[in-house]
């Protein structure tokens, strides 16, 4: 009796049931439509915010899902940079942020070009780019060679691990990865939504590298989602919606993986995923139009820089509460200049002061 999925005589011949699921394609499609319509209707600089808003989400939330915490402010300056977008307070990103950053706009914005062997190659590379992750050695580049094991999905402290996937074996990714890549950039009459949806199980179920295969997978099915719709231009985040749904997502894959080659709850819940994906695309909006009011109420305030920097900051999603201190760290400034830069804001009715006095006082904008 197979194991897995990929050990059954039809793999990889996946089939599902269109009548279970047309009803749901097309409402998630009509969705999908409504909300690419409502956002290029916009005028460029709001649409382009909720891109660049979109993709720093995007990126950090598909990091996350692996465990890995990149710093915000650096993901958003690393995307304005390879997007050519000006933007104030822009701060330099490490080589793994940049990494990222690179995997994914490649993965989005050139969703037309061909995937092959060797984009994979650099997009993995990409993520380690010291080649390690943590104290682990990752072997980029190249396909996994299983010299240290089997490739296994596995939780648990040492000696009571699980182990709930087991990748097929090294010896077989080439041919594996042919038939993928071919599948993949031919096309097909199966709906680009579906074909996003298989390609994400597909790859991740082939497991083809060392490590970094959970973030590629997604960077693929994000690259058939660009490819559905037309356009490079993000405005929502499947990675973030996954994130929030990470146990239902690691067990749907657990589930699929070991089932046979009807993957149709797979598809239904990638698509409903999705659909909820949209909705988190409607606070993106919000805080989209929330920021651009605020600019235009104070398009007359003469702000420095640091001034400006640090009230985007804020308006994005600053963590914790803003001190003098913070200030002056993150704006590389002196204690008493930052004191002045926020004294300033306060008498221009931008700031405000918090409850509290002395070192624990704190600063909160004027809503």
């Amino acid at each position: 009796m197979s194991r897995y999925i990929y050990d059954r005589v039809d793999w990889p011949a996946f089939r599902w049931k269109d009548e279970q699921l047309s009803p749901l394609l097309g409402t998630i499609r009509h969705r999908q439509g409504r909300l690419i319509g409502h956002m290029e209707s916009l005028g460029f600089p709001l649409r382009t915010e909720a891109v660049m808003q979109t993709l720093t989400e995007d990126i950090i939330k598909t990091s996350e899902i692996e465990g890995e915490i990149l710093d915000r402010q650096q993901v958003r300056s690393s995307i304005a940079r390879r997007l050519g977008v000006e933007i104030a307070g822009l701060v330099q990103a490490d080589r793994q942020v940049d990494g990222v950053v690179e995997m994914m706009l490649d993965a989005t914005q050139n969703f037309e070009r061909p995937l092959d062997a060797e984009r994979l190659f650099v997009w993995q590379a990409s993520l380690f780019p010291m080649g390690r992750s943590g104290m682990t050695r990752v072997v980029t580049g190249t396909w996994r060679d299983d010299r240290a094991g089997p490739m296994q999905v596995v939780s648990g402290s040492f000696g009571h691990e699980k182990v709930y996937f087991q990748a097929p074996d090294a010896g077989r990714i080439h041919a594996e990865m042919q038939v993928f890549l071919d599948w993949f950039n031919t096309p097909t009459a199966i709906d680009e939504l579906l074909k996003a949806a298989l390609a994400h199980l597909w790859f991740v179920t082939i497991h083809p590298f060392d490590d970094g295969n959970g973030r590629i997978a997604r960077a693929i099915a994000d690259m058939g989602l660009a490819r559905s719709e037309g356009t490079p231009q993000r405005f929502y985040s499947m990675s973030a919606q996954i994130r929030a749904e990470r146990k239902a997502y690691y067990d749907i894959l657990e589930r699929t993986q070991k089932g046979d080659l009807d993957v149709t709850t797979w598809l239904e819940w990638f698509l409903s995923c999705l659909g909820r994906a949209f909705v988190g695309a409607e606070a993106t909006l919000a805080s989209v139009m929330t920021k651009a009011y605020f600019w235009e109420k104070h398009a007359a305030t003469p702000l420095n820089s640091r001034q400006r920097g640090m009230l985007n900051r804020l308006l994005d999603s600053f963590e914790g509460k803003l001190t003098s201190s913070k200030w002056a760290k993150i704006e590389n400034c002196s204690q008493d200049t930052a004191l002045r830069d926020i004294e300033d804001l306060i008498a221009h009715g931008i700031l405000v002061r918090e409850p509290g006095g002395g070192r624990s006082t704190s600063y909160a904008l004027v809503r």
